[in-house]
């Protein structure tokens, strides 16, 4: 079956600004993703994760290798890939229902049927009696929400999520999850979502693809086979996250030990250059 989305050897350098040394964030990161799969990018921080993911969005580009869509190469952001941000990137100057319609007016629809498909994803996410609001009266949930209705409205083949709930308090963060949980049964979009939490994963994803340390590689593919909706409190639910821990737990090390040496020779230079 082929994917939906494929990363084929992917290499992405960049030149750091303080030294212009070149770093490599990922090494070679292959990847498939089914139509309609939730899938979950997690590791420790700065192994590349959200570079990949912006890859996908055709924010990026790699250094070598190829990131495809439907077996075509992602050269730049389309229509076809909608991404939601961990920060609430709204306009405020447009109410709840203006933010929604606006990729749909962007994307040439009139302001009439941009508005009246908006509605539709009010009713969705739970935004009914919020349209004619402005988003610095809304909470943090809420906003992320506004957001996540933005990003469907134009019907986009793919969902990227980059941390969305990263922001929000634990209790919005639980409801959040069921929320996204449920319009992705709805909508039955390919989702790809990047998070640091592991409970995270294992309620949401399909497959957790975990990553090493910087520069990175897919250490692992671990595939969730929990009926849903999941229970945190399951002996299968505590396995897959002690499983997936140990994964993790050994790259954090790694990444921790590689910020260390780098500080060390930071400072042996200040120090040998003083």
């Amino acid at each position: 079956m082929a994917h939906k989305i494929e990363a084929v050897h992917v290499r992405k350098e960049f030149r750091a600004a303080d030294t212009g040394k070149i770093v490599t964030a990922i090494e070679d990161v292959s990847l498939g993703i089914q139509e309609q799969e939730f899938a979950v990018l997690i590791g420790p921080s700065g192994c590349g994760k959200t570079t990949l993911l912006y890859m996908i969005a055709g924010f990026e580009k790699a250094t070598a290798g190829q990131v495809l869509l439907n077996g075509r190469p992602i050269v730049r952001p389309a229509p076809d890939r909608g991404i939601v941000f961990q920060d609430f990137v709204l306009y405020p100057w447009r109410t709840v229902l203006g933010n929604i319609a606006m990729g749909l007016e962007l994307a040439g629809v009139s302001k009439r049927e941009a508005a009246e498909r908006a509605r539709s994803f009010t009713q969705m996410f739970g935004l009914k009696g919020f349209e004619d609001t402005f988003p610095h009266t809304l909470s943090g949930g809420m906003k992320q929400r506004v957001a996540m209705a933005r990003a469907l409205a134009y019907n986009p083949e793919v969902l990227l999520l980059d941390e969305p709930f990263g922001a929000l308090d634990a209790q919005t963060k639980d409801y959040m999850i069921s929320d996204l949980h449920d319009v992705w049964e709805k909508t039955a979009k390919t989702i790809v979502f990047v998070t640091h939490l592991i409970s995270e994963a294992i309620r949401l994803g399909d497959k957790v693809y975990v990553f090493s340390a910087r520069p990175s590689r897919v250490k692992a593919v671990v595939e969730i086979d929990l009926p849903r909706p999941r229970k945190t409190g399951s002996q299968a639910f505590i396995d897959l996250e002690a499983h997936i821990t140990e994964l993790l737990s050994v790259e954090v090390r790694r990444a921790m030990d590689q910020d260390r040496q780098a500080g060390a020779r930071a400072s042996d230079v200040t120090e040998g250059g003083a």
